[in-house]
């Protein structure tokens, strides 16, 4: 867990982030127990329905399953559900509006696709 949060963003946001963020490095693995959101309200020194509305867009979305009296588990989708969701993420906030600004400048796909891998080619050295 983090030490601090962000001021800038809603906490249960936060949480449901480094959640998310454990389960694709592999911190937090399929079928391990996460923190209830009483860790979370004590360590954070937060409202517990505040870490609880983080963890349960998280059972919605099918990445934790609650075991009743034992707590929250990563489901063994977990990682897939997260990946998918974020490549929609990167595709909407990255790859529509890059592929808007290619188009008003009048870069066509081809010379969109060399300009990607020039800069791959770059950082590689």
């Amino acid at each position: 867990m983090k030490l601090q949060l962000d001021e800038n963003k809603p906490i249960f946001v936060q949480i449901k982030q480094q959640l998310e963020d454990a389960v694709i490095n592999g911190t937090i693995k399929p079928g391990e127990r996460v923190p209830s959101t009483n860790e979370f309200a004590k360590y954070y020194q937060i409202n517990p329905a505040t870490a609880a509305k983080g963890t349960n867009e998280l059972v919605n979305e099918g990445v934790l399953v609650k075991r009743r009296g034992v707590g929250m588990f990563v489901t063994e989708d977990a990682e897939s559900i997260l990946i998918e969701k974020r490549k929609q993420t990167f595709y909407e906030h990255y790859v529509l509006p890059l592929k808007d600004e290619a188009a008003k400048l009048n870069i066509n796909k081809d010379e969109l696709l060399e300009m990607v891998n020039r800069e791959g080619k770059r950082n590689e050295n």
